[in-house]
């Protein structure tokens, strides 16, 4: 087992508050479609996050009820504090939904402005909308106005590198009434290749009150610590680097407040966390669903293992819960 790293860090731990929501500490777990779902946020929280996000949910599809979408809107106290984000592009719709919704036990309501997903784009929401800042403002108003949680917005360095404009963005997110925003320092085209602009992230906490929180390329302990640095951000969000890895959140929470590493979790920590995962996961969403939606979660739990490749084809073809638990115990003996 690695013996943890011991270092100083320069910053401490932070409390974080946004709007009237206080968070114990700034480190924050990305929205990630089909990845935050209520197992995973639970697994995360129990690890440190300060506050943890759902999956994005389409206005338009709580508008008509989709039955799916009320399964991404399951929470739980446990989780809590928790981000609810909606997407979508008819400000009418969106302040109707949020309206709508209000009375559920989410604690802060976040607007996507960042997915560069193209079916997303391609209907002018996600990270389309940093195309019209107009748009974007009027919707975060509507939003605003209509809920009675804090709004924040995620946005993206811009959509291409001819039109970065995430220090206009932020401007009109604070002065449409945001009570935070996060930066994510890729434009729509990179999606999440090269590397994050963190620079980005630091213009815009010089041009706005509101908290401001850093989004790429923390993913770890140091590169957070030195993101919050170099950046002068309020928060750090973790996205990719989470998946497969909840003890990220306890790491970053420990160097920032002490400057020293947690150990490595062992295989019998791996195992038990994995398997518990499972269980959250047959609980919320039956064995058929569960068992599919674990074989990727395996997957990442297992990246770096010794014949990794091997493992995760095996994963791969596991139809219940037993052969899934059995295949697990033997990984992590």
């Amino acid at each position: 087992m690695d013996k943890p790293v011991r270092q100083r860090s320069v910053i401490g731990m932070k409390t974080l508050k946004i709007g009237n929501v206080t968070l114990e500490n700034n480190v924050i777990l990305a929205p990630m479609a089909g990845v935050t779902d209520l197992p995973f946020r639970l697994l995360c929280k129990k690890q440190g996050a300060g506050m943890v996000c759902m999956e994005m949910v389409s206005a338009k599809a709580i508008l008509y009820k989709n039955r799916n979408t009320e399964e991404l809107m399951q929470i739980l106290p446990g989780e809590r504090p928790v981000s609810l984000q909606l997407f979508g592009s008819d400000p009418e719709i969106m302040g109707e939904i949020a309206a709508q919704i209000q009375e559920r036990p989410f604690d802060v309501l976040d607007i996507n402005m960042g997915c560069p997903v193209p079916k997303i784009v391609n209907n002018k929401e996600g990270s389309a909308l940093m195309k019209d800042p107009k748009l974007a403002e009027e919707i975060i108003r509507h939003v605003v106005e209509a809920s009675g949680k804090p709004v924040t917005v995620k946005i993206r360095k811009g959509f291409d590198e001819e039109h970065v404009n995430a220090v206009e963005l932020a401007k009109r997110a604070e002065e449409a009434g945001a009570a935070a925003v996060a930066v994510h320092g890729r434009t729509r085209e990179q999606f999440y290749t090269g590397k994050a602009d963190w620079e980005i992230i630091a213009k815009v906490k010089e041009a706005v009150d509101i908290p401001v929180i850093g989004n790429g390329d923390a993913d770890g302990p140091e590169s957070a610590e030195r993101m919050l640095r170099q950046t002068g951000c309020d928060g750090v969000m973790v996205g990719r680097a989470a998946r497969g890895n909840p003890w990220i959140f306890r790491e970053i929470t420990s160097y920032l407040e002490t400057g020293k590493i947690p150990e490595k979790p062992g295989a019998k920590e791996k195992r038990e966390c994995i398997l518990e995962h499972a269980a959250l996961m047959l609980e919320c969403k039956g064995e058929y669903t569960a068992v599919r939606e674990m074989r990727k979660h395996v997957s990442w739990y297992t990246a770096g293992c010794p014949h990794s490749a091997k493992l995760r084809g095996r994963i791969n073809t596991v139809e219940s819960m037993a052969e899934l638990e059995e295949c697990v115990r033997e990984i992590f003996q």
